[in-house]
């Protein structure tokens, strides 16, 4: 009953505030996006109308998208609004008072690891949204075991380890342990409040890494 009311209480979190915050925060870019990007009156530099699921403008792994013109403009960290800014300034150094719209036609995914005290734990995809409540949900939510003060971040190529107080989430709404998960981090939730990276965390990316590389050999 108690892990219940734990899963219950993340879902209406997550359902509720997620949802209200996505409807006054403009969405955050990442790798994968595939954009419609019309600079009018330039054809040449505008997504093909009736193409747009080719088109040329797709960010990268590197979270940069290449223009001619311009060159590379980095997404990362940027709403779709302050991209479609940050192109209108670039672009009026060669374009006298560019109109251009921006549009998200598919959106990329971010694969995240959520290990230990879940109920089920592994690798997954999240899309549109990609923070720390949004890998729980996936997960499912924690154990009754879980340690929800100390829920510790690790991110992708780094073995520094960040703790997260998830707790003051559902009780208070505070948004600082809601992060934005990047590709490749890993969220573990232990029952001890302690971890250990080499001991914890990483038999599992291991053996992760190696079904997710068969997977994609197949």
């Amino acid at each position: 009953m108690k892990k219940s009311l734990v899963v219950l209480a993340l879902a209406l979190a997550l359902g509720t505030g997620s949802a209200a915050q996505a409807q006054v925060q403009d969405y955050v870019m990442c790798p994968g996006d595939v954009l419609q990007v019309v600079v009018y009156g330039h054809e040449d530099l505008s997504t093909l109308a009736g193409n747009t699921q080719n088109s040329p403008y797709v960010v990268r792994p590197d979270g940069k998208v290449s223009f001619p013109l311009i060159g590379d403009v980095d997404v990362t960290g940027k709403t779709v609004t302050q991209f479609r800014e940050e192109l209108v300034s670039r672009f009026g150094y060669y374009l006298v008072k560019p109109q251009i719209s921006v549009n998200v036609v598919k959106l990329g995914t971010t694969r995240v690891y959520v290990l230990g005290e879940v109920n089920r734990p592994g690798l997954f995809e999240l899309e549109k949204s990609h923070r720390v409540l949004d890998a729980l949900a996936k997960a499912e939510g924690f154990t009754e075991k879980s340690a929800k003060r100390n829920v510790f971040l690790v991110r992708a190529g780094s073995t520094e380890v960040q703790q997260l107080n998830i707790n003051n989430y559902l009780r208070k709404a505070d948004q600082s342990a809601n992060l934005e998960l990047h590709e490749g981090d890993c969220l573990y939730l232990t029952s001890n409040h302690k971890v250990i990276f080499s001991k914890d965390i990483m038999p599992f990316l291991t053996g992760a890494y190696y079904i997710n590389e068969i997977k994609n050999d197949d």
